[in-house]
């Protein structure tokens, strides 16, 4: 975008990928946001805010290095440090979970904030999406896993969605893979980028060039097919059968979150990618993400992550899922009802009667919206939202009338 025409600047328009929402988009996503807020705290999630900005050691600890690219960062002008304004939230949770609650159970957090990102995650994404996420921390197992999944799609389903696609992987399993067959990290990274690419043929080449031996060959450049149903678990167990015990145990898992989430929600329609490793240098196990028809960017995505908190002094297992609650709201295509909107509001007139007052107060305390006309734009009451209007009858009493 040019916002110099004519080398003239234009000082109301946004940066690029950046955007604000207007009424009544703002008061629809406010509804959005407590709505998904309310189901988190039905479950047992506690709400955080942590700070928009943090020293930038902070924001980029341990697995967070990746966001190093999406901060933007500062100078604090109190203490001459590095600063960061904050591109996801979660390392943030793991830093109240780890230095400031310092709980020894499970910890269930949930929030939603503003995060502001040097450059949109997809072409058509936002540079200040409205993350919202909830976060469990302190339990290893794979029912943690499965709650996390589970109140994921529990807060799409709250917010619209009905036709809800799942996709499934685990990165553990080329991490083994790629361990065991002696691969070294730049190899590694080289590999991984080619399966995100599906190219088959780049693999191969791939491998040859970094001399891995046929056995182990066959089992990584597997992973670029092992996709589909439920039965992809079982296809990849005779596949890689030889595998280290790791893999096994990952592919279990999965087998267990599959049959839960087929028993407790049998709508949800489930899709297993085992060469899909989202988030690789940031999560270590099951990873997923979540699609509905029609739109072509995940509604959210999640996983674990492990020993995240090792940075703050306490290396906890944590899992959990966050979405952008304004993509949220434009792929849900709909109106939202809220307290705050002003859609069928009652007109009151300029009036300083204390019976007046008295009654736009029992109105607004009754949950009606009550809009002052002001003098001279007593006639634009129905481009402010109204519908009705208070009117003084003989005896002195204000009631409602059709505007």
């Amino acid at each position: 975008m040019n916002d110099k025409p004519g080398g003239v600047d234009i000082p109301w328009l946004l940066p690029d990928s950046v955007e604000e929402l207007l009424p009544p988009a703002a008061a629809e996503l406010e509804a959005l946001r407590q709505t998904v807020l309310q189901r988190c705290t039905r479950w047992g999630y506690a709400l955080i805010m942590p700070p928009a900005i943090e020293y930038l050691e902070s924001l980029l600890s341990g697995a967070a290095h990746d966001l190093d690219l999406q901060t933007f960062k500062l100078t604090d002008q109190l203490s001459g440090r590095m600063m960061g304004v904050r591109a996801d939230i979660t390392p943030q949770a793991a830093r109240i979970d780890a230095h400031q609650l310092r709980q020894d159970g499970p910890v269930r957090l949930c929030y939603t904030g503003t995060v502001l990102r040097t450059r949109p995650d997809e072409p058509a994404g936002s540079r200040n999406p409205l993350q919202m996420g909830a976060e469990l921390y302190g339990h290893a197992g794979v029912e943690s896993d499965i709650e996390v999944i589970s109140l994921m799609a529990e807060v799409l389903y709250a917010s619209g969605i009905e036709d809800l696609h799942l996709d499934l992987g685990h990165v553990g399993i080329f991490r083994a893979l790629a361990r065991d067959a002696g691969l070294e990290a730049d190899g590694e990274a080289q590999l991984w980028d080619a399966l995100q690419r599906k190219a088959t043929a780049d693999i191969q080449v791939l491998m040859a060039s970094l001399q891995i031996d046929p056995v182990h060959r066959d089992r990584l450049s597997a992973l670029a097919t092992l996709s589909g149903g439920v039965e992809t678990i079982d296809q990849a167990r005779q596949v890689l059968s030889a595998a280290p015990a790791s893999v096994m145990q990952a592919l279990d898992a999965l087998s267990a979150i599959a049959e839960a989430l087929q028993r407790w929600l049998p709508d949800l329609n489930l899709h297993f990618d085992l060469g899909e490793l989202r988030g690789y240098r940031y999560h270590t196990g099951v990873v997923f993400a979540a699609y509905t028809p029609g739109e072509s960017l995940e509604l959210a995505r999640g996983g674990r992550y492990d020993d995240i908190g090792a940075v703050f002094g306490r290396a906890r297992p944590a899992t959990g899922f966050s979405t952008d609650l304004k993509a949220l709201l434009k792929a849900t295509g709909q109106a939202r009802a809220s307290q705050s909107s002003i859609d069928g509001a009652i007109g009151a007139p300029w009036n300083t009667s204390e019976a007046l007052g008295a009654a736009i107060r029992a109105h607004r305390k009754a949950g009606e919206a009550v809009v002052w006309l002001l003098p001279g734009h007593e006639h634009e009451a129905a481009a402010m939202g109204c519908d009705r209007r208070l009117v003084e009858d003989d005896a002195g009493q204000w009631r409602v009338e059709p505007l």
